[in-house]
């Protein structure tokens, strides 16, 4: 059954909770007061969302198990990096099934999102375009012609227009249907007819880094990590790392290992039962030693207080 829905945000682990049919995390790199907005429209095989935020953040994209996905910038801003590759307006993110990427936004970013199972993007490339559509190995950015990028961006924006607007005509059969169709056309035309952006040998190997760099923050999320073991961990040295995560987060590792373990401290704070713990426990489990310099950085990215967010009741 075709359905559609309007979502809006002020914290960014709900947003990424939200995110239909993969899995996301979002590390906010810049302070301010947080707003999102998702406009999700799903019908009988294609799923298409717009989604807007207002502050820049590092994104890490896990694989989306038996879909093939498309994503694009549906307004010019500020700077968006892909895998280290600068997305354009007129380029697609065509998302890799298999290995995880980064995304780094330096503002306020609004985009559209496309996805098909692989099953039917592979049949319908090979019948309409004759060509293999499976997702590629790894993420990559693709420039279709700009007449071909025109209408699919327009035809995602009269598919979000809907579902704020007339909520009625996408959840009726025969007009989602030949909404569904338009799309699936205009994303099929895009990606067989788009010129793929280089992705050189040194570009994959920061890649494998960053990966390695990954698996071992996810390890053991809450045990604090220091660059010397990290590097030895994964085998490059220390100028190696900071390179890659430059190139991909924007910053340095020991910077991103700070700001991730600010969020994960408050992903901690939000989800704790009322009396179950302290602001001290939760600082030292993540590595927070001095807890006035813990309170003042988390005030100045989350505009409150460690106590404030722990004593907050759930929404």
């Amino acid at each position: 059954m075709p359905s559609s829905a309007v979502l809006t945000f002020s914290d960014p682990d709900d947003f990424a909770a939200a995110v239909r049919g993969g899995s996301v995390e979002f590390t906010l790199t810049g302070r301010g007061e947080y707003a999102a907005k998702i406009v999700l429209v799903e019908l009988e095989q294609l799923w298409t969302s717009g989604f807007s935020d207002n502050l820049p953040r590092v994104t890490h994209v896990a694989p989306m198990p038996r879909r093939a996905a498309v994503s694009f910038r549906t307004q010019s801003g500020p700077r968006l990096l892909v895998r280290g590759m600068e997305m354009q307006p007129t380029d697609l993110a065509w998302w890799s099934e298999n290995h995880d990427a980064n995304q780094l936004s330096s503002g306020p970013t609004s985009g559209g999102f496309v996805s098909l199972p692989v099953e039917e993007i592979a049949s319908i490339g090979a019948t309409m375009a004759g060509c293999d559509l499976t997702p590629p190995r790894d993420t990559m950015l693709v420039t279709p012609p700009p007449e071909v990028m025109t209408r699919l961006q327009r035809l995602h924006a009269a598919a979000t227009h809907l579902a704020q607007h007339a909520p009625e005509i996408v959840a009726n059969p025969d007009a989602a249907r030949g909404l569904e169709q338009a799309l699936v056309e205009a994303m099929i035309r895009c990606l067989s007819m788009g010129k793929v952006r280089g992705d050189g040998v040194a570009q994959r190997h920061h890649e494998l880094i960053m990966r390695r760099f990954r698996r071992a923050l996810e390890e053991d999320p809450s045990q604090p990590l220091y660059i010397t073991e990290i590097c030895k961990t994964i085998g490059v040295s220390d100028r190696t790392l900071e390179v890659c995560c430059q190139e991909q987060l924007g910053m340095g590792p020991k910077r991103y290992l700070q700001l991730r373990r600010l969020h994960l401290s408050r992903r901690a704070l939000r989800e704790a039962a009322p009396g179950g713990t302290t602001v001290t426990d939760i600082a030292t489990r993540y590595g927070f030693w001095h807890f006035g310099r813990f309170a003042g950085e988390y005030r100045s990215l989350f505009g409150e207080s460690p106590s404030a967010t722990l004593h907050r009741q759930p929404e």
